[in-house]
């Protein structure tokens, strides 16, 4: 972020400003863009809810969030009451023009006040039923005709199929540019996940292993421990394999197995993410069951405390057949990864918060070494820790120390509080502030979304069609149903344990 210029006058406006993304993830990201003077002096923020609050009380309400969740930790008083200044918020129905109306007004005094131009990012902290409603709204009242100064910020989910994706597209492109529309995803903001092009593509030593000769198989995982929380009503709807792996999981798969860019350049970027899309094999409809795993939680103990089971959470149907995880196995048909397997999983209820990345290397072709010395032998991998404790490790084989010829397996590794010593930006942060830079990079465009639903429709089609008699099928507490250990077992592979909860001390 070192690297970014202080923005141009700029105007945030948030709708759905009394949500929780608001107070727990936007707000304190600007805070501390804010603190670290990567958003410049002339900037504001403008709430739009449907509830109404007295300036002041919201003022406190923000207040309180940035306090409870910034990576600063509390407020200091002195920099809060200048910050505060820069906030305002207004009650308004987005169903009614008037709002914008009033919204244009405030946006055009911002402009007179500074006697310049501002750029305007509409950020849609909503639901995603008015995400259509609010693009119309802004488009009739005129504050999104500006091509390069107004962007729209949209949260996922975006559709909840191939076919509603599709139609959210063409509703965003009545009204917007494909330039001006910001698809974000947080975890494309993380340190590590953007730290895989500059460990691939800016050291020799590693890019000449990244292909099928050297590579067995990768592993992509992005475990929860908790549950479905205050999410039920939306989450009973979604699903895991809608909720993180057509999203997140995907997109971390892009960067691990797209090609070198020309340049750092967000559409030359982006079109190296959507031609590994494109490049993966379609899972044909009676091909679902050997390439898809489901399970649903039930209960079960997480850190000594006894949690239920999926369908007893608030919310929730009490005969849902929704999945909590979902685990998936999938091949590129291109010349680099042809033949390599990409075994993506991700569920509520596990052992552990971790998001991580492992290439399993090949074996080496010949041991020359009496099997007394290899009784734990494992092949090389590479290990990139998303989530937590953020870093890279090597798995390696060394001789243990002693008389007898011994080999056992090392990490080298990287931990960026190790090395950096600093904190790192929360992932809004970075994406925030990209926005405001007007830098796509981190962004997906519609022809990506559509690739990536296309490749999950296969599965979501079969189990829509067929009702799950087993569930619940995993305890809580645990690494999910058998059948995902069945998965990788029918290749002569196994789940590795994330290093997150392993010793590396």
């Amino acid at each position: 972020m070192e690297n970014h210029k202080a923005t141009e006058p700029i105007v945030f406006v948030i709708f759905g400003a009394s949500g929780d993304l608001t107070s727990r993830k936007l707000v304190p990201a600007v805070y501390n863009l804010y603190l670290d003077k990567f958003v410049g002096v002339n900037f504001s923020l403008i709430g739009v809810d449907r509830r109404s609050h007295p300036e002041d009380e919201y003022r406190g309400l923000l207040r309180k969030g940035v306090d409870e969740f910034s990576r600063r930790g509390k407020t200091q008083d002195a920099e809060w009451d200048v910050f505060s200044k820069r906030l305002s918020f207004m009650d308004g129905d987005f169903s009614d023009p008037n709002t914008y109306k009033q919204l244009g007004d405030r946006i055009a005094a911002i402009k007179q006040q500074l006697n310049t131009e501002v750029h305007t990012i509409f950020y849609f902290a909503t639901p995603p039923s008015v995400v259509e409603m609010l693009v119309h709204g802004l488009g009739a009242a005129g504050l999104t005709k500006d091509e390069k100064r107004s962007r729209v910020v949209i949260e996922k989910p975006f559709g909840r199929d191939l076919e509603s994706a599709q139609e959210l597209d063409i509703k965003l492109l009545t009204e917007l540019k494909e330039s001006q529309i910001y698809r974000i995803d947080h975890y494309l903001g993380k340190e590590t996940v953007q730290n895989i092009m500059a460990f691939r593509f800016g050291n020799s030593l590693m890019e000449p292993l990244w292909n099928r000769r050297y590579v067995d198989h990768v592993q992509i995982t992005v475990a929860e421990e908790v549950g479905v929380e205050h999410r039920g009503g939306y989450y009973d709807k979604s699903g895991a394999l809608r909720d993180m792996i057509q999203n997140h999981l995907m997109q971390i798969l892009c960067y691990i197995a797209m090609e070198a860019p020309v340049a750092f350049e967000a559409d030359e970027i982006r079109n190296k993410k959507v031609d590994v899309l494109r490049a993966i094999r379609p899972i044909e409809a009676e091909q679902v069951n050997q390439f898809a795993v489901r399970g649903q939680y039930d209960s079960g103990w997480i850190r000594g405390e006894q949690v239920p089971s999926y369908r007893k959470e608030p919310s929730v149907n009490p005969d849902s057949g929704t999945e909590t995880f979902a685990a998936v196995k999938l091949l590129i048909d291109n010349w680099r990864w042809e033949g390599v397997p990409f075994y993506l999983r991700s569920g509520k209820r596990m052992p552990a918060r971790v998001s991580e990345v492992v290439m399993q290397f090949r074996p080496v072709p010949h041991l020359s070494f009496p099997s007394s010395a290899i009784p734990d032998f494992t092949p090389n991998r590479l290990v990139l820790r998303i989530q937590p404790n953020e870093g890279i490790f090597i798995r390696i084989q060394v001789k243990q120390p002693g008389a007898t010829f011994r080999l056992r397996g090392a990490d080298m590794h990287f931990l960026y509080k190790e090395t950096f010593k600093v904190a790192e930006p929360e992932a809004y942060e970075t994406l925030l502030l990209d926005i405001a830079h007007g830098d796509a990079t981190q962004f997906m465009r519609a022809d990506q979304v559509e690739a990536a639903w296309k490749v999950v429709m296969p599965i979501i089609n079969a189990w829509e069609g067929s009702t799950p008699i087993e569930f619940p099928n995993y305890p809580s507490g645990s690494w999910g149903p058998d059948a995902a250990v069945t998965l990788l077992a029918r290749d002569g592979r196994n789940w590795w344990v994330p290093t997150a909860i392993q010793d590396h001390t």
